[in-house]
């Protein structure tokens, strides 16, 4: 019956899904008309903004006018005027009747985070973004719909982490959206909207272990792979205390749980799952681990970014999941949405030409005081940008530092894929080093050497010469110290193949070999703590950095043994 009822009510929601996701790939064969629409929308509705006004919003007619009165500039720009937001005066960046539901936080360059608004038009743009991509990937994978959708497992964030001086909240849009949930999607989704308070990694993801380990999932949500590998890896460590807290119909106390959180989590954990626990415990006893490839048989696909450095963990998925296609959410930030990938296995999507409105910045010109920006119908397939959004959450050719290759079109619209963030660039002696490359050279070498990195990290350290660091925890390469070499001098190798100029300092011994240090267990996770606990950001947003150029970086890590 419940089945029923669940298919009853989720057809009209289908119906409107393909409705929004026909109209949104029709409106990409007229894209440059849809672009300057848009923008003149933006613009007309915030003319009598603050911003506005200092802008002359009310004397632009066309891209051309918008560029000469609005300069590019990064968040610090924005940020005057967002503070007044923040204390309740929303005309700073909004015209009449825009409500600000929330500010997303998310890392900054500085200690402290960026705070973005959310209005209730971003909002909606957020989810109907969201939802274009759901259902073309859930058409991809009919299976997924069969009997109503399949369990789904996300995790999300606190969207009430904090309050602004005009007591608006602070947090994760994630969060905003699973508490807004239709009650009938919710019951699609195995986490709690409560579980989203919980503040501790390893805890939360042992709540989502325990809320859907027993459910048939048929994908998984969340930006980063290493989300996901981390959640798996902990139910194999765990999978004792998993089995009996289904068997008993708890939820362990060593877990970091707030007491309200378990008050709300009661009703789902309280039940006991004997038969589940009998199932986990024969998936043990046969295979001896406890792994999703054998507790989800039907999972359909994995969601997560796989562009950028997100390869460098794709690798160790057929260990945990098989062999499943991944579908790449898109590049998505909480400054807004800018692509939707309708594919399988690739971070390249279609531009979001119906929510926001795009410029590009050619590479090369990124130092330029005048350069020549782009609109997107007029991108050179295979060459590289950076990306720069006017969005309804009141930011206006926002420098966001995300570098970004055009691969083709979808009608005027230019399908795009993610490189790598500008900032993640090192040039101690003009070399020019990209995150892009490093992580395109550590996975070549470990393919080369049949290796297995859960993860890593290239920093600078500067002597005579200067030299870059591979950062690698022991456990990795079987605590061996000749393996630790053999890597670092691959991907050295790699390096000078794919990056001239490295290979020019390299000869020329301006810059000395590539060097390996191996870390204890769990350096990985402490990284991560220290990071989030300086930019006020959320596991979900969090992305560990392949590259760093920070010379003083070096010095925060324990390093257990050097390799030369």
């Amino acid at each position: 019956m419940f089945f029923f009822i669940k298919k009853l009510f989720g057809k009209p929601i289908i119906r409107r899904s393909r409705a929004l996701a026909e109209s949104f790939l029709k409106l990409t064969e007229t894209a440059r008309a849809a672009q300057r629409a848009r923008l003149l929308e933006l613009v007309g509705r915030n003319a009598e903004s603050a911003f506005g006004r200092d802008h002359h919003f009310a004397e632009i007619r066309s891209a051309a006018d918008f560029r000469k009165r609005v300069p590019i500039r990064g968040y610090d720009g924005h940020e005057p005027y967002i503070e007044r937001v923040r204390n309740g005066e929303t005309s700073a960046l909004f015209g009449p009747g825009t409500k600000v539901l929330m500010f997303a936080m998310t890392s900054g360059t500085t200690a402290r985070p960026k705070t973005i608004p959310v209005t209730e038009e971003s909002l909606r743009n957020y989810k109907d973004g969201w939802t274009i991509w759901g259902i073309r990937a859930f058409d991809d994978h009919p299976d997924i719909l069969m009997q109503g959708l399949k369990p789904i497992l996300q995790l999300a964030s606190d969207w009430r982490e904090t309050t602004t001086p005009a007591g608006i909240p602070c947090g994760a849009i994630t969060g905003l959206t699973a508490q807004m949930q239709n009650p009938f999607v919710r019951t699609t989704y195995c986490m709690h909207p409560a579980a989203s308070r919980i503040k501790d990694v390893q805890s939360k993801y042992y709540v989502a272990l325990r809320l859907s380990a027993y459910r048939d999932v048929g994908t998984t949500i969340a930006a980063n792979p290493s989300t996901i590998l981390g959640i798996a890896r902990l139910g194999d460590r765990e999978r004792e205390t998993l089995i009996r807290d289904f068997f008993q119909g708890t939820l362990d106390r060593k877990w970091d749980v707030p007491s309200d959180v378990r008050r709300a989590l009661n009703r789902k954990v309280r039940k006991k799952r004997k038969e589940a626990a009998k199932r986990l415990e024969a998936i043990v006893a046969e295979t001896g681990r406890l792994l999703p490839k054998d507790y989800w048989p039907n999972l359909q696909f994995l969601t997560n970014w796989t562009g950028g450095s997100m390869g460098a963990y794709l690798r160790n998925y057929p260990e945990f999941f098989g062999e499943k296609p991944v579908r790449d959410p898109g590049l998505i930030a909480s400054e807004g949405r800018m692509t939707i990938p309708i594919e399988d296995n690739t971070s390249a999507g279609i531009l979001d030409i119906r929510h926001q409105y795009f410029e590009f910045l050619p590479e090369e010109q990124i130092e330029r005081d005048d350069p020549e920006v782009l609109e997107a119908a007029d991108l050179t397939v295979g060459r590289d940008y950076f990306i720069l959004p006017t969005t309804a959450g009141g930011l206006y050719r926002y420098q966001i530092h995300d570098l970004v290759r055009c691969v083709g079109f979808h009608g005027e619209a230019p399908v795009i894929a993610f490189l790598n963030k500008g900032a993640h660039i090192s040039s101690l002696t003009g070399e020019k080093l990209s995150e892009f490359q490093v992580v395109e050279a550590v996975n070549a070498a470990q393919k080369e050497l049949g290796m297995r990195l859960a993860s890593f990290l290239v920093l600078p350290e500067w002597g005579g010469p200067p030299l870059y660091r591979l950062l690698i925890e022991a456990r990795d390469l079987g605590d061996s110290r000749e393996a630790a070499d053999l890597l670092a001098a691959a991907v050295d190798a790699r390096l000078q193949r794919i990056n001239c100029e490295y290979e020019n300092k390299r000869t020329t011994l301006r810059l000395g070999p590539m060097r390996a240090a191996l870390l204890p267990p769990g350096s990985w996770l402490e990284f991560q703590r220290r990071r989030l606990a300086k930019s006020g950001g959320t596991m979900e947003q969090y992305k560990q950095p392949c590259l760093l150029p920070d010379l003083e970086a070096l010095a925060s890590f324990p390093v257990l043994e050097e390799v030369a």
